[in-house]
């Protein structure tokens, strides 16, 4: 059967009726499956599995609707047509409340019938390719994807399991780069909202009145440059998962107004004098102790409460040895696939060099150690002089021997500190808070108090 072809499954227990219908659409170039009752047009559904169900309304026995409701209970995204006559039109509008795709009303105009089949049969194979896209997305998400040989990932990965088919809010916790958001998406993928959105906005990419618009939408004219009705992040996540990265960046009147959409289920559009509401599942995750930042000030305790149903804290690389080396193979064959590059085998001194680093930036820094290993490799055997690895890196070794030169005040070595970091950042004031754990407010607070807006315009 090639593309331009689709099987109808045609339901119909009046012979002329039943004939004339499927004349119609074998001429349109299509296979057509008969049956006279619902019972026998079930069998022949779940049998033949066809691309569009076309059924008369009244039959004898069980009626139309009553296939139709089989059909959607399967949760098959088969599209679904009534023929009725003008007596119950009023039946079949209500039929495609309950998730029909269309109706015609007899006597059939047979040029309308073949429009609205070539439409209904386009619409069910995007149905399919969405059904299709959506159970990649899941295998490739799910939390049985995730690497966890050692007893701390396993952990994670009992949590994923408890709370993944619920829908309270999680708090993921760990360091950069220990694969927050994948927990994130394996929550998303192994839960009930699978086949919805997962939205994910990183709370310390966007100025506050920027980040205001991108969680809860702005209404036009809201602001200079607010051409048009904007949806946040809250309605583009409806009916799915909203994922809230670097938590604790989030100033506060966006934590005011992100607690008020947790606990109201609706969220008020910036310029907008209505709530919208939304069903949204929340998970927020933060590399920085929220604990601290409610006890500096910083974070709303009640922000806190209501995040932190259940916490699941991702271990950093250091302390799960154990995943280095499936990581590692996995981001291999990984980088091999995408590079077109051939590896045969890893050898044991490759993987003693990896479990022997500390490596700072957990997974993220892994994954692009192993890639930059395949595309540099001198041959299919990768060795430890394949690798480029930092001879004293990670916490245990950062700062355990700097000493500020003499004469240097603390203000002075902040400012250094601020400005360096502000140049790696190429002057990204998001950039640098988060490479020194302070929020955004306090490197603009600190920029001014030191003079370094100046310097930032030369």
């Amino acid at each position: 059967m090639d593309a331009n072809t689709a099987r109808i499954l045609v339901v119909e227990d009046d012979p002329d009726g039943l004939r004339s219908v499927s004349e119609a659409i074998a001429e349109a170039g299509h296979e057509v499956l008969t049956a006279t009752s619902v019972e026998k047009a079930w069998a022949l559904f779940r049998r033949e599995k066809p691309d569009v169900v076309l059924t008369d309304l009244v039959l004898p026995g069980a009626d139309g609707l009553e296939l139709l409701g089989r059909i959607r209970s399967a949760q098959d995204p088969v599209p679904v047509l009534l023929m009725t006559a003008h007596s119950s039109v009023e039946t079949a509008v209500q039929a495609l409340k309950n998730g029909a795709y269309d109706y015609l009303v007899k006597p059939l105009d047979l040029d309308d019938l073949q429009a609205r089949l070539a439409r209904a049969i386009e619409t069910g194979r995007l149905r399919n390719e969405n059904t299709a896209l959506h159970r990649a997305l899941s295998e490739r998400y799910a939390a049985r994807t995730l690497v966890a040989a050692s007893f701390r990932m396993q952990e994670v990965l009992r949590k994923i399991e408890a709370v993944a088919s619920t829908a309270v809010t999680v708090l993921i916790t760990g360091e950069s780069g220990v694969g927050k958001e994948l927990v994130a998406r394996a929550l998303h993928a192994d839960g009930v909202r699978a086949n919805g959105p997962f939205v994910a906005l990183n709370c310390g990419a966007f100025a506050e009145t920027l980040l205001e618009s991108e969680l809860f939408g702005h209404e036009k004219g809201a602001f200079t440059g607010a051409l048009a009705r904007h949806p946040g992040a809250f309605e583009r996540a409806d009916g799915g998962t909203l994922f809230l990265d670097e938590i604790g960046l989030a100033p506060r009147p966006v934590q005011i107004r992100l607690l008020r959409a947790l606990e109201e289920h609706e969220v008020l559009r910036v310029g907008g004098l209505a709530p919208v509401p939304v069903d949204v599942r929340v998970i927020a995750a933060s590399n920085r102790d929220l604990r601290e930042l409610v006890r500096s000030g910083v974070f709303l305790p009640d922000l806190l409460y209501r995040l932190q149903v259940v916490t699941i804290a991702v271990p950093p690389l250091r302390e799960r040895p154990e995943d280095i080396r499936p990581l590692a193979e996995r981001f291999a064959a990984q980088a091999a696939r995408d590079h077109g590059r051939v590896v045969e085998r890893l050898s044991p001194d490759y993987f003693e060099a990896l479990v022997a680093h500390a490596w700072p930036g957990n997974v993220r820094e892994l994954r692009n150690v192993v890639e930059a290993s395949v595309i540099l490799a001198r041959g299919p055997n990768l060795t430890r002089a394949d690798l480029a690895l930092e001879p004293a890196s990670g916490p245990s070794s950062a700062g355990g021997d700097w000493s500020p030169p003499p004469g240097m005040t603390l203000a002075q070595i902040e400012k250094e500190a601020l400005r360096q970091s502000l140049a790696r950042a190429g002057a990204n004031r998001t950039q640098a808070a988060r490479e020194l754990d302070v929020s955004l407010r306090t490197v603009q607070r600190k920029i001014r108090e030191y003079g370094l807006c100046e310097e930032e315009k030369v």
